[in-house]
């Protein structure tokens, strides 16, 4: 195998579990609370659930007696995008299964969830697990996107989980992915198959968390990787002081990461998509604002700075967020229409566009740049949204906000010299080598998985808590996947869906960034973390991000 120097280290990293699973997985004992109830939406969420819904949270504890663990053959798949750590959680689930039983094998299912459905898979062994320890990357076997939803789906699943003599499955993956892990799991139940299924919480996006999930694995590293380029960037902005440089960062939905990179690299100017959202500011406020402090900035000879703007801050934009919702709607008709698919000229499908859009969206729509109205009529996502992640927003600011300095400067507003640079920090992250937190994360809610399997449980997503605490002090366990759902609408119809967790504005973290805003604007108190730690003294290598920090400070302090 050619490898590089540091993975050869990388190799040898023996992560740390919580005291109660490193005595092994046949010397634990399992507590059960009260049962639990969805976030939102209970009854509907119970009829849909009838089989799995109001289950315990679950705690594990060091037993004094041995137990004896019976054979199990576990699958375990890696659903949707990219998160440093994901190796580490087959790991840590394989290292948990060989120890409860030697007899017992893992079945990797390849390129996602279509590999359970298409009978794809390998068995692992140890020589193969060893080959990507603590690396980055799902290249061990794959992930894809399919959702196991239909009946025909979770049929061709059962057959392959019989022909492997499976009895569980782990499904590693985020919101919808551990969605349709609850759903796998009440068929299963439903139709007496005798198969458990646990999920794992995977996303960089951080928002899938709540009280029992305190963070998504991956979170942490990428975060890490995007502050060191932002930091990067930074020192040469105040190094050459000649450019704005406007940077978008991964995060579908919410904040988090843009969020967390502000804390850790303190950027002149930081969007919240949620704050936008709450403020109901428009595309004008917000470009106003930023005007206002490239203006005052020039003043003071600074004809430089850093903006970081969230992935998906374009669906924050009252009036975008109702375009956007437009066009979903239309699109899904014109998909039908024959004679707007063989239109070539896409001056002539914006014109389509314009004759069909409700009255308040056209103009909104026809005041965007050619580019942005180009990427906002691009394919759908799989839930028939427009993919945010294209849409180049840090472009459409910056095209904004020249023509609006330029207007400043003919009346005297601005005196300086806009010159600009444009990035986007998405794939750089997902598959970096995983922080020693994470590695340490994912080890532990794999291993952690195994024990689920083992005392019976299913429909519960893997659950580590306590991490701001050592590694021995974190505490294992698992909550139900029901008790994080809510019905949302997809494609037209409501459904069953994991409540993602948004930035909360009058939290602790967020608090942070507004406390500090106006001074990281004008003073450039620029803070350069530098490349992801792996060795050194626990306070720099096992650091954990600012968000953790602050969130858990908060709890501690029973505000």
């Amino acid at each position: 195998m050619n490898i590089s120097p540091l993975q050869k280290e990388r190799l040898q990293y023996e992560p740390k579990l919580p005291a109660c699973l490193k005595n092994g997985i046949n010397y634990l004992e399992m507590t059960e609370g009260a049962e639990t109830n969805s976030v939102k939406d209970c009854e509907d969420i119970k009829n849909l659930f009838k089989n799995t819904y109001g289950k315990p949270i679950i705690t594990f504890k060091t037993s004094n007696e041995e137990k004896h663990s019976d054979v199990r053959n576990v699958g375990v798949i890696l659903s949707g995008g990219q998160a440093p750590g994901g190796h580490n959680v087959i790991a840590g689930l394989y290292d948990a299964l060989k120890q409860a039983n030697s007899q017992n094998k893992l079945y990797g299912f390849l390129g996602g969830p279509s590999g359970i459905i298409d009978g794809k898979y390998i068995e692992f062994t140890d020589e193969y697990i060893d080959e990507y320890r603590n690396t980055g990357g799902f290249d061990i076997i794959g992930s894809g996107r399919t959702k196991l939803e239909t009946q025909e789906q979770f049929e061709k699943s059962l057959a392959v989980c019989k022909k492997l003599n499976i009895n569980a499955v782990v499904i590693i993956g985020g919101d919808d992915s551990n969605t349709n892990a609850a759903l796998l799991a009440e068929w299963f139940v439903a139709n007496n198959a005798d198969i458990q299924v646990i999920g794992c919480p995977k996303t960089i996006d951080g928002d899938l968390k709540n009280d029992q999930i305190e963070i998504s694995f991956g979170f942490d590293t990428a975060t890490k990787t995007y502050s060191e380029l932002i930091g990067n960037i930074q020192r040469d902005a105040n190094s050459a002081k000649k450019y704005w440089h406007f940077i978008k960062i991964m995060g579908r939905s919410a904040s988090h990461v843009a969020l967390e990179a502000a804390l850790q690299t303190q950027p002149n100017i930081t969007l919240i998509s949620e704050e936008v959202e709450e403020k109901k500011l428009s595309l004008n406020d917000i470009v106003t604002d930023m005007c206002d402090i490239i203006a005052k900035r020039a003043e003071n000879g600074k004809n430089f700075g850093i903006v970081i703007v969230p992935e998906g801050l374009i669906e924050f934009i009252p009036e975008m967020k109702t375009l956007i919702q437009n066009l979903n709607d239309l699109l899904s008709e014109l998909e039908k229409d024959e004679t707007y698919a063989k239109l070539e000229r896409v001056e002539e499908k914006f014109e389509v566009i314009s004759s069909k859009l409700d009255k308040e969206n056209v103009e909104v729509f026809n005041s965007l740049p050619a580019l942005i109205k180009s990427q906002l009529l691009m394919d759908r996502d799989p839930h028939g949204n427009v993919q945010v992640s294209r849409i180049e927003t840090e472009k459409l600011l910056i095209e904004m906000i020249r023509t609006r300095l330029a207007e400043m400067k003919e009346n005297g507003k601005y005196v300086g010299k806009f010159s600009d640079q444009s990035h986007f920090f998405g794939y750089e992250g997902r598959c970096a080598f995983p922080s020693n937190f994470d590695a340490d994360y994912c080890y532990s809610l794999g291993y952690n998985a195994f024990a689920l399997i083992n005392f019976g449980a299913t429909g519960y997503l893997s659950s580590v808590k306590n991490l701001t605490k050592p590694a021995s002090e974190w505490i294992a366990g698992g909550v139900p996947i029901t008790m994080m759902m809510n019905m949302e609408k997809r494609h037209g119809e409501m459904k069953p869906v994991i409540q993602k967790a948004l930035v909360k504005l009058d939290g602790p973290v967020f608090k942070k960034l507004q406390d500090n805003r106006q001074d990281w604007a004008m003073n450039d108190r620029y803070k350069f973390p530098g490349a992801i730690q792996y060795f050194g003294p626990s306070s720099v290598c096992d650091l954990t991000t600012v968000t953790l920090q602050l969130e858990q400070e908060k709890i501690l302090a029973g505000v």
